[in-house]
């Protein structure tokens, strides 16, 4: 399925290339690897080839599911008024989010990331809610600049465009702020 030199998704990661493939001894046992090295961060990752699956270890999104995916930013997001804003409904919530990172599917991170930024025009997010958020935001814009060879700056523009009506200033996350009043920002 997947060989050296192809650039791939690794779930909650990143887009990585396959340098490699390696054989280590795990407690006395032969094992072998894909060595992964993240193109966006200085990060190498040892991912075992069995059971491959189970790590959504997947190839780039399609133009055709990307186009798709972009589609999402505009649809009905979850509003809060729909969702159990209490502690117990925050965890179930994260957990959810977690659980389709770690899926890597870039149409889940969308809607994920369409969800949270339409609350954070709702509420305060919480730490958790934003670090979701930048977590998403980071993973969409590396999946698309490697589909689309984009700058990030033209890349997070249309990602951040359907939510530019929206928004006092102190509403937005607090990377985002940063992101938005910065010289290079967009």
């Amino acid at each position: 399925m997947f060989k050296v030199k192809d650039i791939v998704v690794y779930p909650a990661h990143g887009i990585a290339i396959i340098d490699e493939i390696v054989e280590k001894r795990v407690l006395g046992n032969p094992v072998t690897f894909f060595k992964l090295r993240l193109l966006y961060k200085d990060t190498k990752i040892l991912v075992p080839t069995k059971n491959i699956e189970k790590t959504s270890l997947r190839y780039l999104t399609s133009e055709k599911e990307l186009n798709k995916a972009w589609n999402e930013l505009y649809a009905e997001p979850n509003r809060l008024s729909s969702i159990d804003i209490t502690p117990s409904g925050w965890n179930r919530r994260n957990k959810e989010y977690q659980m389709k990172i770690q899926e890597g599917k870039l149409i889940e991170m969308i809607r994920i990331y369409r969800d949270l930024m339409v609350a954070a025009q709702e509420k305060d997010l919480s730490f958790g809610e934003r670090n979701i958020l930048h977590l998403t935001e980071e993973l969409i814009v590396e999946e698309i600049q490697t589909i689309k060879k984009e700058g990030k700056k033209e890349i997070l523009q249309r990602l951040r465009e359907p939510f530019q009506h929206f928004s006092p200033q102190e509403q937005q996350p607090e990377k985002l702020k940063r992101l938005s009043s910065s010289p290079n920002s967009v």
